[in-house]
C-alpha cells in the first residue's frame, strides 16, 4: 500500500517492534503465569504490550488503549486501539511459530486500521478501511472456493454452552457442509488466513475485541463477509462471529443453528 495512514504506520511500527520482544523469547525456557480463567501469560506478552502501548501513546497521547494484559488506559477517546500483544501464548511457550501482534484501531466502534505480525514467519498483514487487505505488501482477497472444498477454522473461549458448541461444529461440519475443519490456536491467524483465501471461514465464540478486531478488518477489506453467529449484522460489541470468503456463509449459519438446537443452548 503506497499511502497509508499515519495510524497505519504507527500500529505496523509497534508490531514489528513487539514483534522483536517476542523473538527473543521464542524457544526459551520461559515461565509461563497462568490466569484465573486458565490461560496463559508470559514476560513477552507483558513487554510486547507496554512497548505497543508506549508506541502508541507517543503518537496518539490523547488515544484509548485496550490490551489484553492491563485492560483499558489512556484517555477516554472516540478512537481506541484494541492489542494484543501475543495472541497464541499456548502455542509461543511450546514453541509451536503460530502466533502474532495483533493490533487494531477503532474510531466510534468502527474498524479502520489493522496489523496482524508474525516475526518468526517473516509475516506482516494489514489493512486500512476502504484501502484493501495486504500481506508482506502484496494486496490479497478471500478464496472462491465453495464449502466442500472449504476450510473451516472454529474456536471458542471458556463458556461451557460455548465449548460445547465448538467441540459439536468441529466434529459434524466435515461431514456435512466442508472438507476440514482447524482449530490453530492462534485467532489472529485463523482471520489472516481466510483474508488470505489459505482458509474459507473463521467461526468464533465468546472472545475478546483484541483477539479478533485486526483480523475482522482484514477479511473485510479482502472482500469477505462477516456476521453475527445467527447471520444478522456485526458490531465490534459482539463477542462471536462468522467470517468468511462469503460462498457458503449461510450454510455455516444454518449449521450453528441446527447444532444450537441438538445442544438446546
Amino acid at each position: 500500500m503506497q499511502d497509508k495512514s499515519k495510524s497505519l504506520e504507527v500500529a505496523i511500527k509497534a508490531a514489528q517492534e513487539a514483534g522483536k520482544i517476542l523473538e527473543k523469547y521464542f524457544e526459551t525456557e520461559i515461565l509461563k503465569e497462568f490466569k484465573e480463567d486458565a490461560s496463559i501469560t508470559t514476560i513477552a506478552d507483558k513487554e510486547s504490550e507496554e512497548l505497543i502501548k508506549k508506541i502508541i501513546l507517543e503518537n496518539f497521547p490523547e488515544h484509548s488503549i485496550l490490551g489484553e494484559e492491563t485492560g483499558m488506559t489512556g484517555e477516554q477517546s472516540d478512537y481506541v486501539w484494541h492489542v494484543d500483544p501475543l495472541d497464541g501464548t499456548r502455542n509461543y511457550s511450546n514453541g509451536i511459530p503460530l502466533f502474532a501482534v495483533s493490533i487494531a484501531l477503532a474510531y466510534k466502534r468502527e474498524l479502520i486500521v489493522g496489523v496482524i505480525h508474525n516475526p518468526n514467519l517473516n509475516t506482516l498483514f494489514y489493512a486500512e478501511k476502504g484501502k484493501g487487505a495486504y500481506w508482506n505488501d502484496k494486496k490479497i482477497h478471500v478464496s472462491k472456493d465453495e464449502a466442500k472444498k472449504g476450510i473451516v477454522t472454529v474456536a471458542s473461549g471458556k463458556m461451557p454452552a460455548h465449548k460445547e458448541l465448538r467441540r459439536n461444529l468441529m466434529h459434524y461440519l466435515p461431514d456435512n457442509v466442508v472438507s476440514a475443519v482447524r482449530d490453530f490456536g492462534c485467532t489472529a491467524f485463523d482471520l489472516a488466513y481466510v483474508a488470505r483465501g489459505s482458509t474459507e471461514a473463521d467461526i468464533k465464540f465468546g472472545l475478546s475485541s483484541y483477539d479478533f478486531a485486526a483480523g475482522l478488518l482484514l477479511v473485510s477489506e479482502a472482500g469477505g463477509k462477516i456476521t453475527k453467529v445467527d447471520g444478522s449484522p456485526w458490531n465490534l460489541s459482539e463477542t462471536s462471529y462468522v467470517a468468511s470468503n462469503g460462498v457458503f456463509h449461510d450454510l455455516l449459519v444454518e449449521e450453528i443453528k441446527r447444532q444450537k438446537e441438538i445442544l438446546k443452548i
